[in-house]
């Protein structure tokens, strides 16, 4: 149903035809080549004026006439295979690398403008629609921790959760794992189940949050009266700082009586607001200050019965935590000039006249790739429709999520590419396969694999299993062995698969049994994954769908996207493939 990219699809994906690097046509740099050379970048996913939303990014530098020089081929070009294992023809004029192929496989790697693919926080809202021991993961948002960790103080019903004070002047904390938010915009709905006694009980709101000791709070404290106050302060080894002046913003408060806090941090500068949440959002802020005690930290609540309070139990009954806008202190990024296009066939060792017409047609050219593609399902990535073909007037790319969840709050796998699309897909062999409307935007990691590698580039599709090497599989577990291309390496239980041939578009698949997979349980493979390249650092980051960061992602919420290391994905790298 779908050969070689269609000259449609091409025109939708023209936000990755912005111009690019006045880079010379070099081999296949290193990520620091040209790095002085590069001009002021443009972004085709641009972040709107302040923060007002996450977003990621693939950036060039501005095309001109510098760029194409070098581009233009001698005739005729020269072929060498390469040594080593899998079989590799490098193609050159001048000496130079243009193309580089590998015999049996479809992906060809050529040098082109420098581009950088960056990722930033994605939005979220946890709602707490399960129900646990524990605060489980936020959806999008990564894993809670809540110290002190009694199973007795934390735990989620559907549309709350809970934070029980059982004792007083201890703090309870519940902050999601990821240390490197910076700017944000976050806010939390919650209400306390009694008017105290005694003494007050407090909820606030954390940010810059390094540990109990340290951190920033935007603090509503209740009192025995009725009373609310509102306080911003920072926490710091223990010593408390009132940031301002405390606001008193109601004076009978009854008992069950949702009140939002709202934090807006860029930079050093510091607002907050608070109110009933049963009236409209103020247009002012209460708190407008200027701090730089802490810089990157987590989003969170603390929780707290003054020494005095003799109403305990309190239940805090949290309804909604929302980031609504928030930066990483350094956004995951991935600098090189290699760009993925895929044949119409598998090159078979053989230079013909006609793959010589196809290379020179790709050189220096800016037309979407398969890294390109499979950026634009990344946070904040726009929604481009389909102009025709089965998809015409549905959404083939923008951002993706993962799956939908069920009544229990978890996230489910099984979105497939056409799923993502919201239509139904007949394959090659006639299965017919329908629509999900619950999956509509949604790719778990090998759907995601297949949009990119099968709908917009053009390799055929199984519905299902399938073991004859011409068409990708519907599972991770048999991509392993029988996705089209060549088995690149794979791992023989005692080292992983050797790094040195990893060439980005690589197919990379783990045994990973991690939770944020498509298949748990004794299967071998149970994680799909494209590699993308170095990253600033010099490690090695892949793309996948993943269920904790809520769809594609290279970032490292919830463990880091990297080959290299200790993480989940640097032990579990099983099998690499080359489409």
């Amino acid at each position: 149903m779908d050969s070689m990219i269609h000259p449609s699809r091409r025109g939708l994906l023209a936000a990755f035809a912005v111009s690019a690097a006045s880079v010379p046509l070099t081999g296949l740099a290193a990520p620091s080549a040209h790095a002085d050379a590069a001009p002021a970048p443009v972004d085709p996913l641009p972040a709107p004026a302040g923060l007002t939303s996450a977003r990621s990014s693939v950036t060039l530098a501005p095309l001109n006439a510098s760029y194409f020089t070098p581009v233009t081929l001698t005739s005729p070009l020269t072929t060498t295979v390469l040594p080593g294992t899998p079989a590799r023809t490098e193609v050159t004029s001048n000496g130079k690398r243009v193309a580089l192929l590998t015999h049996g496989a479809r992906t060809v790697v050529l040098p082109g403008p420098r581009r950088t693919f960056t990722e930033n926080k994605r939005p979220f809202v946890d709602d707490f629609q399960r129900t646990l021991t524990g605060w489980g993961s936020s959806p999008g948002g990564g894993s809670w921790s809540t110290l002190p960790s009694s199973s007795d103080s934390y735990s989620v019903v559907p549309g709350t959760g809970l934070v029980v004070l059982t004792t007083t002047g201890v703090s309870r904390h519940a902050s999601l794992r990821d240390d490197e938010i910076t700017d944000v915009d976050v806010r939390s709905v919650a209400r306390f189940d009694k008017v105290p006694t005694g003494d007050a009980c407090s909820y606030g709101l954390t940010f810059g949050y390094q540990d109990t000791h340290n951190n920033y709070r935007a603090r509503l404290s209740f009192t025995t009266g009725g009373a609310v106050q509102f306080r911003i302060e920072k926490e710091v080894d223990d010593a408390v700082t009132q940031l301002a002046s405390a606001l008193t913003l109601a004076t009978n408060n009854p008992a069950n009586t949702d009140w939002t806090i709202r934090v807006r941090r860029e930079g050093s500068r510091i607002r907050a607001k608070a109110w009933r949440s049963d009236a409209a959002e103020p247009s002012a802020w209460n708190f407008d200050i200027d701090d730089a005690t802490f810089g990157k930290g987590r989003v969170g609540l603390r929780v707290l019965a003054n020494s005095g309070c003799t109403s305990l139990p309190v239940t805090l009954k949290v309804s909604r935590f929302e980031v609504s806008a928030a930066t990483w202190h350094t956004p995951p990024s991935v600098t090189h000039d290699d760009w993925v296009r895929v044949l119409p066939e598998p090159f078979d060792g053989t230079w013909t006249p006609e793959l010589e017409q196809t290379i020179r047609g790709w050189a220096g050219s800016t037309a979407p790739d398969v890294l390109a593609c499979a950026a634009m399902f990344l946070a904040g990535a726009p929604a481009v429709t389909a102009g025709d073909g089965p998809a015409q007037g549905k959404q083939v790319l923008g951002e993706a999520g993962y799956g939908y969840l069920d009544a229990q709050g978890y996230r489910l796998e099984g979105a497939d590419f056409h799923e993502y699309m919201g239509i139904g897909w007949t394959f090659p062999d006639g299965t017919y396969t329908g629509p999900s409307s619950k999956q509509v935007g949604n790719l778990d990691c090998s759907g995601y694999t297949r949009m990119v590698y099968g709908y917009h580039m053009g390799v055929p599709m199984a519905a299902k299993a399938d073991t004859s090497g011409t068409r990708i599989p519907r599972k991770s577990r048999d991509m392993a062995d029988h996705a089209p291309g060549v088995l690149i390496d794979r791992t023989d239980g005692t080292r992983p698969p050797a790094a040195d041939l990893l060439q980005p578009g690589d197919l990379v698949l783990f045994n990973a049994d991690s939770g944020d997979d498509e298949d748990q349980g004794s299967v071998t493979v149970d994680h799909v994954g494209i590699y993308l390249g170095r990253d600033a650092a010099g490690k090695r980051r892949f793309l996948s769908s993943r269920k904790t960061v809520n769809g594609p992602t290279m970032s490292d919420l919830g463990g880091p996207s990297l080959l290299d290391g200790t993480g989940l994905y640097a032990r579990s790298l099983h099998t690499v493939r080359r489409i």
